[in-house]
């Protein structure tokens, strides 16, 4: 592939042209599972280029080995984003694997779920952007009620869930003791986006359950999905879905 510049030869389909400082590629789809990585380019809508990373997996999960191996491969992974310079990336797959990417790079990742996670991101290129909420989550909080069930848990939930971008506040509800006894401590799960796209989140600490209202930037209920899509995964990254 030439730069659709310069016409400059790529080493790779969609690198970032470094002689006239075009990037060739606008998204990057990441597929990461354990032993096998599909790093996908894309431009215009359209496929430029596939590279496939492996590894293979060592130790039993705790030997130093696995952290190593688990650690270059992410390496990896995150080399061939770094040389695309794409505007954005979505990412699917094992957790742990997506865990050991993301501090290799300084981008925001998309959540991005289905059986053809490229396609889905195609179609979701053409719909509107969501506004981002530059603020801390801290600034985020509003409401009447102050208290949070579950200690430091429950407030890692509401730190997660409003250090969205597309979240613009969380206003946490009232506390009811009679919900059903949660025997794994306290856990959290967003619910299904209403007609503004506003989702609630629920946290359950034993037989205590406090619904949380959380606005979001997305204005329907389909954009409001794929933030409840997020939310819930990045409260699985935490451990704390339900």
């Amino acid at each position: 592939m030439d730069c659709r510049q310069c016409a400059t030869p790529l080493d790779r389909p969609g690198d970032y042209c470094l002689v006239c400082h075009t990037a060739n590629t606008d998204a990057v789809v990441l597929e990461l599972d354990r032993g096998r990585a599909t790093v996908t380019s894309l431009l215009d809508g359209s496929v430029v280029g596939q590279r496939t990373v492996t590894t293979t997996p060592e130790g039993d999960g705790s030997d130093e080995r696995v952290v190593v191996e688990l650690r270059n491969f992410a390496g990896l992974v995150a080399d061939e984003v770094r040389r695309k310079r794409p505007e954005e990336v979505y990412v699917t797959g094992d957790r742990d694997v997506i865990a050991a990417v993301r501090p290799q790079l300084h981008y925001e990742f998309f959540r991005v779920e289905g059986d053809d996670p490229v396609q889905r991101v195609i179609d979701r290129q053409g719909e509107p952007a969501l506004e981002v909420v530059d603020a801390a989550p801290a600034e985020k909080l509003g409401g009447s009620h102050s208290t949070l069930i579950g200690g430091r848990s429950g407030q890692r939930v509401i730190q997660t869930v409003a250090g969205h971008p597309h979240v613009k506040k969380v206003i946490p509800g009232p506390i009811d003791a009679g919900g059903e006894s949660s025997p794994t401590g306290v856990r959290a799960k967003a619910t299904r986006a209403d007609a503004n796209g506003n989702v609630r989140v629920l946290i359950r600490d034993g037989s205590s359950v406090q619904e949380n209202r959380v606005v979001t930037t997305a204005g329907d209920r389909e954009l409001g999905e794929h933030v409840r899509a997020d939310l819930n995964e990045a409260l699985k990254e935490a451990e704390l879905q339900e």
